[in-house]
């Protein structure tokens, strides 16, 4: 754990008391200060109680006994309107803060030997498996390295710091939105894409929200730039007209006189002199496809930001084992093989994995996105019938009407069983492809609890015939 400093004595409001919250709520005592704990949801606060918080309903408070309030990042500041925690704390004059700013003050407040290294991942799709690749690169070339964010463990419920350590962290735009005085030593912005639109007022406030991750760089700093898509492009033609630090443009479709960039697999450095080939990433069996051969760069790009040798980097980016809940093979039963892609939250990360298989039984819905998945339309001939949970189930049904069989199954065991039985059916190889392109929020806590029931029915399924084999003997 990272203690927070700086509240000592004083009380800090807690608001959202799932992972982010409560690890916040333990930094902040580990610091010296006392905190008043409330969330909206029973459930969650009778675990916090169960843990022995003690808690503090924040409607009825009197608010001018605050010193901040720390909210967690799935509570809205702005849009579509600022919570009542947030109107309260801004009639009170109490300053709002989320996780990643309170990790931000407890490194600046370090003394310089003390401080860690930082690198700082965002971009709308291709965050978590950059995170694990950088984190693996590391780990791997001997850095003292601590992964969380976004991704697994939340940022204050990482090991202390100390001066040779290495923090990589996932970060989203709702996170950013919080932060104020992070300082990467390597930032990335892997690209951008419509997405969140609802919670940041439009493009223009999601865009943002990403830009946040650069603010504080300064001379010795990486920026590293994906620029396949024009907000990319934008943010990379702006920051470099200020020049004041490093700037690596990445990308995944075209060649470039500087930077680093993939070609039909092969990974190419263009930060020297000349372009170098650096690895053959078709041969990288855990980086399928463009989407990761542009991870792929920019956990290079990463890795000698931090002054790992070039060599040393693309070798361990060859070695990466794959990340939970991202185009992952969960199990084969018979010719069905089952790919769990739960972390596709939009269509941009579905259409990653729907366009890796030429035939599937696809597994979608949750949460709607603004569009649906019309933008999905020139892959649904790929889909040999789609199988619908979740809240999204009726527009998305209504979407693929006359285009590809659908059936809405509501619950994620009744999508599995049926997608199971189809394709057992057909008597070919076949993918059921978990990849919901929506929310997980409805049903589950995150998209991991979703992946994880994916699996669970799928070893259920595995399960049966083991047990009726069983009662016939």
């Amino acid at each position: 754990m990272i203690p927070v400093r700086g509240f000592e004595g004083r009380t800090v409001a807690v608001f959202g008391l799932a992972r982010t919250g409560l690890t916040a709520a333990r930094a902040l005592i580990a610091g010296g200060a006392e905190v008043a704990l409330w969330d909206e949801k029973p459930a969650t606060r009778a675990a916090a109680e169960a843990e022995g918080f003690t808690l503090t309903d924040l409607s009825t408070a009197d608010w001018s006994q605050f010193a901040a309030l720390m909210l967690s990042p799935g509570v809205p500041l702005t849009h579509p309107a600022p919570h009542w925690t947030v109107e309260r704390a801004r009639a009170a004059g109490v300053e709002i803060l989320g996780d990643v700013e309170l990790f931000a003050r407890a490194v600046n407040a370090a003394p310089e030997h003390k401080r860690p290294k930082i690198v700082a991942i965002t971009g709308t799709n291709g965050k978590s498996t950059t995170t694990a690749l950088i984190a693996h690169i590391c780990a791997q070339a001997g850095r003292d390295t601590r992964m969380g964010g976004n991704i697994g463990v939340g940022v204050l419920g990482l090991e202390d710091m100390h001066g040779g350590a290495v923090y990589v962290l996932e970060l989203s735009s709702y996170q950013l939105d919080l932060t104020t005085s992070l300082h990467p030593d390597v930032s990335i912005i892997l690209n951008i894409s419509p997405d969140h639109l609802e919670r940041h007022g439009g493009m223009e406030g999601y865009v943002a929200a990403k830009r946040r991750i650069l603010a504080n760089q300064g001379k010795g700093d990486t920026a590293v730039i994906g620029v396949d898509d024009p907000w990319g492009q934008r943010i990379c033609t702006e920051i470099t007209a200020a020049n004041r630090r490093t700037i690596v443009p990445i990308s995944a479709s075209k060649a470039m006189g500087r930077g680093i960039y993939a070609l039909q697999g092969m990974l190419y450095d263009a930060t020297g002199e000349r372009a170098v080939e650096v690895a053959d990433l078709t041969r990288a069996r855990s980086l399928p496809g463009r989407h990761n051969w542009q991870n792929a760069a920019a956990a290079y790009a990463a890795a000698k930001g931090l002054g790992i040798a070039a060599e040393e980097a693309a070798e361990h980016l060859m070695t990466f084992p794959g990340l939970a809940h991202r185009m992952e093979t969960v199990g084969a039963l018979g010719r069905v093989r089952f790919v769990n892609d739960s972390k596709a939250t939009n269509t941009d990360a579905a259409r990653q994995a729907m366009s890796s298989y030429p035939k599937f039984y696809w597994i979608a819905g949750g949460q709607p996105k603004t569009g649906g998945i019309e933008a999905l339309a020139d892959l649904f001939p790929r889909i040999e019938k789609a199988y619908l949970i979740g809240e999204g189930a009726p527009l998305f049904a209504r979407t693929l009407a006359g285009k590809a069989p659908v059936q809405e199954c509501g619950t994620m065991s009744a999508a599995v069983a049926a997608a199971y039985a189809d394709a057992a059916a057909s008597g070919q190889d076949a993918v059921v492809l978990l990849s919901p392109a929506a929310a997980s929020f409805d049903q589950f806590a995150d998209f991991e609890e979703r992946g994880e029931a994916f699996r669970a029915a799928v070893a259920r399924l595995a399960a049966a015939p083991l047990a009726a084999n069983k009662g016939a003997a």
